[in-house]
């Protein structure tokens, strides 16, 4: 059963979705290092940082949190609530071919039956979601979805089924052969999908989170990149989802004080160079520390000496964190 030490600190780690994060910018290759944080203290983290695929970086002392739910935490409007074996309902895109849906089935069959994951069930959107995705002119991955409502109308039938969380599959196309399989350049999908997840999440009020369907299902033969390596090996990217979602931390907007509240928490880490985020001048505002973290970079270059703010740390490497915080914050 996922737990918590309510004795540690509070902190946060995330990674933006779809900016080249060299940790945390492929398949879950950050789990390894939110699993450290979460040794000495209690890390809320993105879905970005700890999706793998198959697998999943969640472990305990984690809370799994999206991007709106970050910014909203931040800003002070919202509290996290711990909670356990969440009922989670799934949303398909109809866009999927039924084969490909079969596969995703069999999936969540297997997460319900060998983890105990509840599961109330699935709904197929009405129609097609149309998900297109692109990297942008400053190369970092967006996108759009041109049928949204269809999504609104699947999600309030699992929401009214008693659904507490869900999780979203929606068909994407094949992505063009690019770095990424090399362990480099940016997940060209990855941000569309925080794009589906935030806009979810931000009409439904519950934790939202997405997971691709490719129609192309054919496991490469050839050696990619370690980082990238656990989306080469499986058809279907919706376990990581799943086992997550599954002890999520609820939202609550009126007993903010009750709860995990951006009054406890004591520092967030930033890649060095994305500091762009809401987040961060919201956590400065609340008095937490930030600390932009020079061995994680991104394509982006919005760092403290652009942004101006003498008041966030750069240090070297994630366990710098550690050694210069722990038993300070």
């Amino acid at each position: 059963m996922w737990t918590y030490d309510k004795s540690k600190p509070i902190i946060a780690m995330v990674v933006p979705t779809g900016v080249g994060a060299s940790i945390g910018g492929f398949a879950g290759d950050a789990s390894l290092t939110a699993k450290i944080l979460a040794s000495h203290f209690n890390v809320i983290v993105n879905p970005n940082t700890v999706n793998a695929a198959c697998f999943s970086g969640i472990s305990d002392n984690m809370f799994y949190t999206e991007g709106w739910s970050l910014s909203q935490l931040f800003k002070g409007n919202l509290a996290l609530k711990p909670s356990y074996n969440n009922k989670i309902g799934i949303i398909f895109d109809k866009g999927i071919s039924q084969g490909i849906i079969n596969v995703h089935i069999n999936t969540l069959n297997a997460v319900s039956c060998i983890y105990g994951t509840d599961i109330i069930g699935y709904e197929i959107t009405d129609e097609p979601c149309c998900v297109e995705f692109f990297n942008t002119s400053t190369g970092i991955s967006s996108g759009s979805v041109k049928n949204h409502q269809t999504l609104l109308k699947a999600g309030k039938k699992l929401l009214d089924r008693g659904a507490q969380v869900l999780a979203v599959v929606c068909k994407f196309d094949e992505p063009p052969e690019d770095d990424y399989k090399d362990g480099t350049g940016v997940d060209i999908v990855g941000g569309v999908e925080a794009v589906i997840s935030h806009y979810l999440t931000r009409e439904f009020k519950v934790p939202v989170v997405h997971s691709p369907a490719f129609e192309n299902i054919t496991i490469t033969r050839e050696i990619v990149d370690k980082k990238a390596a656990a989306e080469y090996i499986t058809p279907t990217f919706l376990p990581c989802i799943l086992l997550a979602l599954s002890n999520a931390p609820l939202f609550s907007f009126d007993k903010v004080e009750q709860y995990i509240n951006v009054n406890r928490i004591k520092a967030l880490l930033m890649p060095y160079n994305s500091l762009g985020s809401s987040i961060v001048p919201d956590a400065i505002k609340h008095n937490i520390k930030v600390f932009a973290v020079k061995e994680n970079q991104t394509v982006l270059n919005i760092s403290k000496d652009i942004l101006k703010k003498n008041d966030i740390i750069e240090i070297e490497t994630y366990k710098e964190f550690i050694k210069i915080v722990e038993d300070k914050i």
